[in-house]
């Protein structure tokens, strides 16, 4: 169910999840995914076992990314047609399923660095481009999409290259649920062996 890109793009997730005045939100969204960034890093870079960074990651995760809301964009049109009880196990799998993503990746992104290139306001929320670069590999652009519509900063998406994971994610929702006459019980089927729940 989840395509090449759309899995890379969460493993470039995991380097990191106002317009008055306009120039110091985008100073404070910078330092929010700098911040994020360098307690990430540390983690992928520091010691202790797979399952102790996997287990370290997951609340700087939770904190800094909007999962809930990115998993109701996600499923799209299907949101209102989903039951309360639907609705509540969807964003549970999408919180296991985005984890265990990212914890997979953890490997990769050994001696990783980056840093800030520029920010910018686009509909209220802040983009605020990096470049990651890992030994060996070519650098990549990755934008971070800040909004701090719930009173604090939280990451609501990525793109790396121009493509959004977010929206890649919720064609690949969108595309399953087609293939299965839109039945939203067997996506959460799916998205249990995922998860591993």
């Amino acid at each position: 169910m989840l395509t090449r890109r759309t899995t890379l793009l969460l493993g470039a997730a995991s380097l990191m999840a106002l317009l008055a005045p306009q120039r110091a939100w985008a100073q404070d969204a910078t330092g929010f995914i700098m911040n994020l960034g360098n307690q990430l890093a540390a983690i992928v870079n520091g010691g202790g076992t797979y399952e102790d960074k996997k287990r370290r990651l997951a609340p700087l995760i939770e904190e800094a990314v909007d999962v809930d809301g990115i998993a109701q964009f996600c499923l799209g049109i299907y949101w209102r047609r989903t039951t309360p009880a639907q609705q509540t196990e969807f964003r549970r799998l999408f919180h296991a399923v985005l984890l265990n993503n990212i914890g997979g990746k953890l490997g990769q992104f050994q001696g990783v660095t980056f840093r800030p290139t520029t920010t910018s306001q686009r509909e209220g929320d802040s983009m605020v481009g990096t470049v990651i670069q890992r030994p060996n590999q070519q650098p990549n652009n990755v934008q971070w999409v800040v909004s701090t519509a719930g009173g604090r900063p939280k990451i609501v998406d990525v793109q790396a290259e121009g493509v959004s994971l977010r929206l890649t994610q919720r064609n690949d929702y969108s595309a399953f649920l087609t293939r299965n006459n839109s039945n939203v019980d067997a996506l959460l089927s799916a998205m249990r062996q995922q998860a591993g729940a």
